[in-house]
């Protein structure tokens, strides 16, 4: 009975702050570009003046994590250098373009007056684990784009999002805002369910997280969802690559930050090119602290590698870890990706203009890579300024969702007394 009692309270406490976030969002739809970027650069302020005590919740987080393996740890952790970051992704975010009231117009034969513009998604729902700095930059997008934000992080990092999320708040006072455009909900999975069974209280609800998370949320949830989708990115090195660019290319996919959806998991590489290619790279991952795990054929030239099992072509390890095959040709690269990815991030290392063409045409993924390495997958590298997730769906938003990918459309028609 007590229990019921809890979670009823919990249920209730979330639409309450879903109410109040309502209420914010309608006094965002009334501002103009330069209100909602003094809130983003108040709020910045607010970030730096509280650093002190974000950096001390975090480092409870931290402890709380001792356990728990490496990479996790490497999401969950903020320092003086994260902490700045995102205050600076908030300036920047401050200083894009405004996405709201863009579009185009039209007159019909009929005298109407018709223009199709963009304007706020109303209260945006983000169900995220792990990572505090994501609290900043995805309150930062919602509310350039006019949103109000409903943030459920994981219990891991709650100590600090809500240092985060009370001193955003701050700064949307100081500016003159309603603290409710940014409210931070409980992290029990009663505040998830809520969001995700109560039509109403969110306009739209994004999971950011794991391949659980994010399967858990898309199979309950009643209201629209943007999927952002786990990261079994590919790297395919062809039988003319520049074999010192693969390389690079190569040892930064996967080694520059392994933790991250957009680091690279599988490496194909071409049979004519692993003679000369694969010990090297077996050299520089050993470096690096690199786990190859590969087919018979990269074993014969890495007898050190693991054996690779099917669970590995599928898994996406966050981790110092790295699956390697041989394959044949092209045809067996792109088969094995359209097999196996999660259309998040796939590149090809290439001189053939033609392989590099077809690779582009026939992988379907959110980002296709020619001659890059896939940890460009981010709102900030592509000059978004940030990013809510990476969309890995093909409705409404795909890959990095920076400002347009948090707006809708609206209909404005004008006329004088028309009738049909």
């Amino acid at each position: 009975m007590e229990r019921q009692q809890a979670v009823a309270g919990e249920i209730e406490a979330v639409r309450a702050q879903a109410s109040a976030a309502r209420q914010a969002a309608r006094w965002l739809a009334r501002t103009t570009t330069a209100t909602r970027d003094r809130l983003l650069r108040a709020m910045a302020e607010a970030l730096e003046e509280a650093a002190g005590p974000i950096l001390d919740a975090n480092r409870e987080d931290t402890a709380s994590a001792a356990g728990r393996p490496p990479a996790f740890r490497d999401r969950l952790a903020l320092d003086e250098r994260r902490l700045a970051a995102m205050g600076e992704s908030l300036q920047q975010v401050a200083a894009l373009p405004d996405p709201l009231g863009r579009g185009e117009g039209w007159v019909r034969p009929n005298g109407l007056r018709i223009r199709k513009v963009r304007v706020p998604l109303g209260v945006v729902g983000l169900i995220y684990e792990a990572r505090p700095n994501v609290t900043a930059e995805a309150a930062a997008l919602a509310l350039k784009a006019g949103n109000a934000i409903l943030l459920r992080g994981g219990s891991e990092a709650h100590r600090s999002n809500r240092a985060v999320v009370e001193a955003l708040r701050a700064g949307a006072v100081t500016a003159g805002a309603p603290p409710d455009v940014v409210n931070l909900l409980p992290p029990g999975r009663e505040s998830a369910r809520a969001l995700m069974v109560t039509p109403g209280l969110v306009d739209v609800l994004i999971p950011r997280g794991g391949p659980e998370l994010i399967r858990a949320v898309v199979a309950e949830a009643r209201v629209p969802v943007i999927e952002t989708g786990a990261g079994n990115c590919h790297t395919y090195v062809h039988q003319d690559a520049d074999l010192e660019m693969a390389l690079r290319i190569a040892v930064n996919a996967k080694t520059q930050r392994p933790a991250v959806c957009n680091a690279m998991e599988t490496l194909l590489v071409h049979r004519d090119a692993a003679p000369a290619f694969l010990p090297r790279l077996g050299d520089a991952m050993r470096e690096k602290g690199v786990t190859l795990r590969g087919c018979p054929e990269t074993r014969r030239h890495l007898p050190w590698a693991e054996e690779a099992t099917e669970a590995d072509w599928a898994t996406e390890y966050l981790d110092l870890i790295l699956a390697v095959r041989v394959v044949d040709d092209l045809d067996q690269a792109l088969a094995h990706i359209a097999r196996y990815t999660t259309g998040h991030s796939e590149a090809i290392v290439t001189r053939s203009l033609e392989a590099a063409h077809r690779f582009q045409q026939e992988v379907d993924a959110a980002v296709v890579y020619v001659n890059a390495s896939t940890r460009f997958t981010d709102g900030g590298e592509f000059g978004l300024g940030a990013e809510v997730g990476i969309s890995t769906q093909k409705l409404h938003a795909r890959g990095p969702m920076g400002l347009e990918a948090l707006t809708t459309v609206r209909f404005l028609v004008e006329g004088e007394g028309q009738v049909r």
